[in-house]
């Protein structure tokens, strides 16, 4: 038996007011790119949704507007191609305008989240960068100084791994 390869679209919502991104869930973005792919490309593309994207979203952060998505490999450009005429989310009885920024496109769950981390790293910069008084400054320093002291950490303990790995095969 041959098993399925995916390919996980890791996407932002990009809202004109953050505060409707708290809204949203699971149901609403499905619907919404079942939506768009319909739009885009009718009777084809619902049945390619049906098949390939049935309603995975794999991982959902209403705080930050972060996606992700997940569809076969085979059909995964059509989705992709379709999540830019999404123009707005319903949930709750509420339609939030809103749009998809497809931020990365990957074979594992694992090589979104590393992209993720890294995005999210060049985005403290750039707000560092953009600061306007020292509290905000000394909040965000301390953000970017957190993330780096978790990847040295996570990095000593793969290094641990593979020396612990070399002793036993020795």
């Amino acid at each position: 038996m041959v098993r399925f390869k995916h390919r996980y679209l890791l996407c932002e919502v990009v809202a004109e007011d953050p505060r409707c991104r708290r809204c949203i869930d699971e149901r609403a973005v499905t619907t919404a790119a079942k939506g768009a792919l319909a739009r885009a490309y009718g009777d084809y593309g619902l049945a390619c949704c049906s098949i390939a994207f049935t309603g995975q979203v794999k991982y959902l952060n209403a705080y930050t507007g972060v996606v992700l998505l997940r569809c076969r490999k085979d059909f995964y450009r059509l989705l992709w191609s379709a999540l830019p005429l999404v123009t707005h989310l319903e949930s709750r009885g509420q339609r939030h305008p809103c749009f998809f920024h497809t931020l990365h496109v990957g074979g594992t769950i694992r090589s979104c989240q590393k992209f993720l981390i890294q995005y999210n790293r060049r985005q403290l910069v750039m707000l560092l960068n953009s600061c306007t008084n020292k509290e905000e400054r000394e909040s965000i320093q301390k953000s970017l100084l957190g993330c780096f002291l978790q990847e040295a950490e996570e990095e000593q303990f793969q290094s641990g791994e593979e020396e612990d790995d070399c002793a036993e095969t020795d």
